[in-house]
């Protein structure tokens, strides 16, 4: 952190899961081999991107993977992995530049992308996809304040969840672990990012 503040999460939010779209095919197994794909070429979405082709079959990572994960990683595969601009992956897809692509769920809902073109997406329930949780956070100091700890709880009361389930497409997986799960996540990204320096 630049601002030097030892920030602690107080508070889960939910996870939304990170889909593979394609207006061309409706499964990842029918993608011809060598086809283009798409993917957000930032750090996060690109290993997360990576892991949902993984998990749909279409690449293997060294190890396994994990949320630090490059394309320098893939140990083989049956498309071609291109890294783009994240704001770029909905174009191509419409404009069928690729054969498909890992798409934010802004950019998606922006391009008006439609459900029924997501052909894969990683498992919001799955351990897996922990790291990309959304999380409420405070300073260490601040870690107890029943305030803040109270404004986290707020977020699980059904007027917010029913809202964040409209404006996201009934997609959002809410979880409500405590601040020690969240902890130990927090722990387990970190030493993966050590591991991946």
């Amino acid at each position: 952190m630049t601002s030097g503040d030892d920030l602690q999460p107080i508070g889960a939010t939910a996870i939304y899961p990170l889909p593979l779209y394609s207006a061309k095919y409706d499964d990842p197994s029918k993608l011809p081999a060598k086809a283009k794909v798409a993917i957000p070429n930032d750090a996060v979405n690109e290993a997360r991107g990576l892991l949902v082709l993984q998990s749909a079959g279409l690449v293997t990572l060294k190890n396994g993977g994990t949320a630090f994960s490059t394309t320098k990683d893939i140990v083989s595969a049956k498309i071609e992995v291109q890294p783009v601009d994240a704001s770029q992956t909905a174009t191509a897809v419409k404009n069928g530049s690729v054969a498909a692509a890992i798409v934010n769920k802004n950019y998606a809902v922006d391009a008006k992308l439609p459900k029924d073109q997501i052909i894969a997406q990683d498992d919001p329930s799955s351990a897996g996809a922990e790291p990309y949780v959304n999380a409420f956070v405070a300073r260490r100091a601040d870690a107890k304040d029943p305030l803040l700890l109270k404004l986290a709880a707020l977020y699980h009361t059904a007027a917010i969840t029913d809202e964040v389930q409209r404006e996201n497409g009934g997609s959002a997986v809410f979880e409500t672990w405590s601040p020690a799960k969240l902890q130990q996540i927090l722990a387990k990204v970190e030493t993966d990012a050590k591991a991946a320096e």
